[in-house]
């Protein structure tokens, strides 16, 4: 019966120049699969929301910020918003209840200028936030890479959100100082 080679006689097989550059080759590769920006782009699928959505949505819209991190908004349909972050941030107005918002109620994500947000990942690395405690659901696609910190294109969207969509005892809300 054979045993088998263990790692450290194949390696003492290669020549020395493979061998010392083994580890940093492996440690290269580790850091750059962190780092290296995501090709994941989200989808800009338009929802369709419900009759009472259509014109907190279209309102929303009218009043989103021109620019985020310094990237520049196009409007793809009546119910998107795209930010030419690398990869793309995308602002979806009208969507579904998450389904995942249920068994996560108590675990929310940010409150960002007083608009509750629900966050959970995108199965990329990056996040997706879901406004909460108001009458409609809005979502923010944030892929990883997209801005420096994933809640950041939250801070100019709060405000548009807190002056268009009503809350659930329906009232709008003004952004506060």
């Amino acid at each position: 019966m054979s045993t088998p080679r263990r790692p450290s006689r194949l390696l003492q097989a290669l020549p020395a120049p493979v061998r010392w550059l083994a580890l940093p080759a492996a440690l290269g590769a580790c850091v750059a699969a962190v780092y290296w920006p995501s090709t994941y782009q989200p989808p800009l699928s338009a929802p369709s929301p419900d009759a009472k959505a259509v014109g907190p949505c279209q309102a929303l819209m009218k009043q989103l910020p021109d620019l985020i991190e310094g990237h520049s908004r196009t409007t793809p349909s009546p119910y998107v918003a795209v930010w030419s972050t690398s990869p793309r941030t995308v602002l979806r107005c009208g969507v579904p209840r998450p389904a995942s918002l249920d068994a996560h109620a108590g675990d929310l994500g940010p409150n960002v200028d007083g608009v509750q947000w629900y966050m959970e990942g995108d199965g990329h690395g990056g996040n997706t936030f879901t406004l909460t405690l108001h009458q409609l659901y809005v979502e923010v696609a944030v892929p990883k890479g997209a801005t420096p910190y994933p809640a950041d294109p939250l801070a100019p969207v709060s405000p548009a959100v807190l002056a268009t969509i009503p809350d659930l005892s329906g009232q709008l809300n003004t952004p506060s100082d």
